[in-house]
Formats: C-alpha cells, sequence, structure tokens
C-alpha cells in the first residue's frame, strides 16, 4: 500500500486513534485524549477535553524553535497589487 493508502485506511479502521496522533504535530496546553464527542448530534465537538493556544501555534513557537527572523506571513493580493 501507499502512504496516502494506509493513512486513509487507518482513518477509517481507527479514526479516534488516527485524530489523535495528527493532533501531536501541535502544541496543546491540555492534550486531547478524545478526538470527537458525537453524543449530542448535531453538535459535534473535537478534542473536547484538550486546551490550546492557537495564537502560540500559529507564531510563538516557531520563534521558539529559532524561525523568529523568517516572515510568519507572505500576503499578496491580485485587488490591491
Amino acid at each position: 500500500m501507499s502512504p496516502y493508502s494506509d493513512a486513509f485506511a487507518r482513518s477509517i479502521d481507527d479514526p479516534d486513534g488516527f485524530w489523535l496522533d495528527a493532533a501531536s504535530s501541535i502544541d496543546w496546553i491540555t492534550a486531547p485524549t478524545r478526538a470527537l464527542d458525537d453524543s449530542a448530534p448535531p453538535i459535534y465537538r473535537w478534542f473536547p477535553d484538550g486546551t490550546l493556544n492557537t495564537s502560540a501555534n500559529a507564531l510563538d513557537r516557531h520563534v521558539a524553535a529559532g524561525r523568529g527572523d523568517r516572515p510568519a506571513l507572505i500576503w499578496d493580493s491580485a485587488m490591491v497589487g
């Protein structure tokens, strides 16, 4: 199987494990132990017991990793030139 096929199969066979592994790629204040809370459809909650800071994940962790001198965002607009 290809890496894509393996990942796809795992996402179907073990969705909770698949998404918890994916979530480990970001920094959590409190790491989640569940990927999806589907106990009250149609309201679904992703990583319901996890806590994170999106700003820290978007910027701060990259500065801490030594990339603070690189552009954080490059914006190119076809409308504004």
